[in-house]
């Protein structure tokens, strides 16, 4: 045992951590959310983006219809009907069948989540109609969750740049002026507590006259924040009895991302939303073959779900 805690380093090893304890591992209880990378390319390049989306990075290629037809036929082969289909990128309105996959999942009676910045791809003429017409079809059945990284337009352009407030407040308007389920996604900034956070955020829906409940955590949601050189501790067995958890809390428990790598012929299937280039996290080309325990041997499992408590789905 000691040769191996000697040779081990943090987070590599599956089954051990850099100590030798047993490393903590998620089962998987059913799909609650599937989630779709539309791909990495984004209008905006933001300071602290766990996906290190921009205008350049294809690391992630676009999703097309047929790309994602065979995970909607096998949820409905496994029973998993009226589950939550999330689709999230880069910037998914940039992919050119966006509206198109919406449709489908929204057809099949999924609940639908689709992350924005709310900028200039959802603003396009072709683009804006198609929602409206699918907000008219299927209603809250849609949701569409806009990145506002801080209710002070300083904070948030310090992370998405110049004037990129302002522009995502004009599609947020957009957005309720034509009645769509909107929510928000900020950020839990190490300075500021939750409660100032919110009541921030409650000022801000008020005087905009959005019907959004900021004390509401599926609403707004504050993710933690996640840096890559951080040093979160490992999660071993014992964690779940010292941090009062249960491993069904984590989003790996019933979640998993379908993502298509620049170079590969057919899409992949990974335990969550957080950990798309990682090739440790492969877990088949199938949600068949990606029914089973995730280890947590990343950092951000430790940051982002486990001390973190975060969620991406509703």
């Amino acid at each position: 045992m000691d040769e191996i805690r000697y040779s081990l380093k943090k987070f590599d090893d599956p089954r051990l951590t850099a100590k030798g304890e047993r490393r903590a591992a998620v089962p998987y209880s059913g799909t609650k959310t599937l989630w779709f990378n539309t791909g990495t390319l984004c209008n905006i390049e933001c300071t602290n983006c766990y996906i290190e989306s921009s205008p350049t990075n294809d690391r992630l290629v676009y999703l097309t219809l047929a790309d994602i037809l065979p995970y909607l036929d096998e949820l409905e082969d496994a029973g998993e009907t009226q589950i939550e289909i999330g689709f999230t990128g880069g910037e998914p309105f940039l992919a050119p069948q966006m509206i198109e996959m919406l449709e489908e999942a929204l057809v099949r009676g999924h609940n639908v989540l689709l992350l924005t910045n709310a900028m200039q791809p959802m603003m396009r003429p072709r683009v804006m109609d198609g929602l409206i017409s699918l907000r008219e079809r299927f209603n809250d059945k849609l949701t569409i969750r806009v990145s506002l990284d801080h209710f002070s337009a300083k904070v948030h352009d310090q992370e998405r740049g110049k004037q990129s407030f302002e522009i995502a407040m004009t599609g947020l308007r957009w957005l309720a002026q034509n009645q769509f389920h909107i929510t928000i996604a900020g950020r839990a900034l190490y300075n500021e507590c939750e409660e100032t956070a919110r009541s921030g955020y409650s000022a801000l829906f008020v005087s905009e006259n959005f019907s959004i409940d900021a004390n509401d955590p599926v609403s707004l949601v504050l993710f933690p924040e996640m840096l890559p050189n951080s040093d979160p501790p490992e999660i071993t067995t014992e964690c779940w009895g010292i941090l009062d958890k249960s491993p069904s809390e984590i989003m790996c428990s019933n979640q998993r991302m379908v993502v298509k790598r620049k170079g590969e012929k057919l899409p992949t299937v990974i335990p969550c939303t957080l950990l798309p280039y990682d090739q440790r996290f492969n877990m088949g080309q199938t949600l068949k073959e990606a029914r089973k325990a995730v280890p947590l041997n990343h950092s951000y499992c430790a940051t982002f779900c486990v001390l973190g408590g975060g969620s991406c789905s509703a």
